[in-house]
């Protein structure tokens, strides 16, 4: 089994050719799943000791591919990389047996630090480091619209209702990008 080989699931196309070609001059070789479908297809076929896992694959989420991945692959490193982070999807993420989360964008050796973290010493940037701070309203409202939209299973009407939010209203705020802290 080849030592690092790293299962993307990631359904943007240019971000995934751009992701493995920066792997593959680090001496990773890739193999691209753009849904849990074509994983499904490809954990009864190879051997993965590593795995990112975009967080939003279109109309899916990846999280429900990270117990399947540990079940098939005991000893699998997975990272969870979102361009919507929020505290909600971290702490499910990795609730669920991810191994790391990181925000996009992120470049190839940011990716490989938080993949590689405890298989050896990563020296990470300032940037990549956790910070406790001060969150605005604005961030504190996303991150409660995050948890109350994964307590409904990702349903936008039940949602809305529990927020007392009238639906129109919480797309458009989901439609935003995550308000930084």
């Amino acid at each position: 089994m080849d030592n690092n080989h790293i299962l993307l699931v990631e359904d943007d196309e240019v971000f995934a050719q751009v992701i493995s070609r920066a792997l593959g001059h680090r001496s990773y070789s890739t193999t691209l799943a753009k849904n849990s479908e074509q994983v499904r297809e490809l954990i009864q076929k190879e051997q993965y000791n590593y795995a990112i896992l975009d967080l939003n694959l279109g109309r899916e989420t990846s999280l429900q591919l990270i117990p399947l991945l540990k079940q098939n692959y005991a000893n699998i490193r997975i990272l969870m990389l979102t361009g919507y982070a929020s505290i909600t999807t971290a702490v499910e993420a990795i609730k669920l047996g991810a191994d790391n989360y990181l925000a996009k964008p992120s470049d190839a050796d940011e990716i490989l630090a938080a993949l590689l973290s405890k298989d050896q010493e990563v020296h990470t940037t300032p940037s990549g480091q956790a910070k406790l701070e001060r969150m605005s309203v604005r961030r504190l409202e996303w991150e409660h619209i995050q948890k109350v939209l994964r307590k409904n299973e990702g349903n936008i009407s039940a949602t809305a209702r529990q927020l007392n939010m009238h639906r129109r209203t919480l797309q458009r705020k989901l439609q935003k990008h995550p308000v930084s802290k």
